[in-house]
Order: structure tokens, then sequence, then C-alpha cells
């Protein structure tokens, strides 16, 4: 069985706080969840808590599991180029990306098992207002949402700011990672956020190659 294990920035710094995260991200990746067992695979994800933990945890994993298809899936943190046609160059970029910013060494990674989620993975929650919208009920403000197609061009203090004034008035309160963040990804939309968010749909088609390949 190939076994593919996700290593994700995020969940706090709780045991409590990285499983609901990881149970999020179940909801959210559902479909290649149940599409794995089908060819003979297994889909975990590991929220780790910081970008520096999970950049470790894939380093180790890389080292004593090299019989999986370990992945890192970590926030850009601020703007990348556009993504092209060519997606040897593409992943290139991505690992360059972490390189050139974070001072991570990946030379002994696969780029193509590097994602991003650009710049925030709020990017992800604010491309479906209305799961937004009937999360957060009465005097939730969707008009003070990012309003561009391409969210990933969005400036990540822009997309916190915008979440917040969006959710402040709210019988739920103003927008925060930790309590709010788990429950809106089990709620939103991924065909949503694969039209506004390119390289989750970048993500999306390597998984469903990665799986189909099993």
């Amino acid at each position: 069985m190939k076994e593919i294990v996700v290593y994700v920035e995020g969940g706090g710094n709780t045991v409590n706080q990285c499983r609901q995260l990881r149970e999020g991200f179940d909801c959210l990746f559902s479909r290649f969840k149940v599409q794995a067992p089908r060819k003979n695979a297994s889909l975990r994800f590991v929220c780790c808590g910081s970008r520096d933990d999970a950049y470790n945890d894939f380093c180790d994993a890389i080292r004593e599991f090299s019989n999986r298809v370990n992945v890192l899936l970590v926030d850009s943190e601020e703007g990348v180029p556009p993504e092209t046609a060519d997606k040897t160059r593409n992943a290139r970029g991505r690992a360059s990306h972490l390189t050139r910013r974070d001072g991570w060494d990946l030379t002994s990674a696969d780029p193509k098992s590097i994602h991003l989620m650009v710049q925030c993975m709020e990017a992800w929650i604010v491309a479906d207002p209305d799961a937004l919208a009937r999360f957060y009920g009465q005097r939730f403000a969707r008009n003070v949402l990012p309003t561009r197609q391409n969210l990933e061009d969005e400036p990540k203090q822009d997309i916190y700011e915008k979440l917040a004034r969006a959710t402040r008035n709210t019988q739920k309160g103003e927008y925060k990672k930790i309590k709010h963040a788990s429950k809106l990804l089990e709620r939103i939309d991924p065909s949503k956020v694969v039209q506004r968010c390119p390289r989750f749909s970048t993500f999306t088609q390597w998984l469903d190659k990665v799986i189909g390949d099993a």
C-alpha cells in the first residue's frame, strides 16, 4: 500500500489543537481520503504546529520513512510568482522560495512533494464566503472580504484584517485561527477554493495523480 503523509503547518501548541485542525483537513480533503483506499493507498495529514516544526518533521520522515510519500504543506507567507505550464519548474520554484525565505535545506526532498498555502491558509477560507456566512450567522459582513478572483495575490495581512473585520460583530466573535479554522475547513467547498487559489488546485491535482498511480 502506498502511504501518503502530509506534514502541515498549523495546529497550535497542544495535541488537542493539532487534532482539531487535522480533522478540518480531513474534511476538506475527504474526496481524496475516500479515493485513496480504492487505489491501495492511504492519505494522512499531520498538523505539526509551527512552520519550522512542519519542516523538521518532514525532513525526519524523509530520512526515516523513505518508503512513504512524504509531503510538506506550509504557508508561503508572502507573494510568489505565478505558476507556469511547466510543473517541474513550478515545483522547484516552491522549494526555492522556502530555501530563500526560511533558510531550509530541501536538497534531499522531491520538489514535487513540496506545496504552498498562498499566502496563508486563510486564503482558502475566504474563498467560500457562503460557508463563512452560514458559520458566523447574523452581522457577518461578507462585503468586507477580499473580492479579487485570485486570492493568492491578496497580501497575507490584508486577508487577516478583512477576515477579522467581517466577523468582528458576529455572535461567534472575531475570527481566531485556533478557535475557528478547523471548523471552517470542515465547511468550505473545495471546488470554490480551486477556483480562487491556484496552488490549492496544483496540490489537489498532484494528489489525484499520486493516488491514481498507486
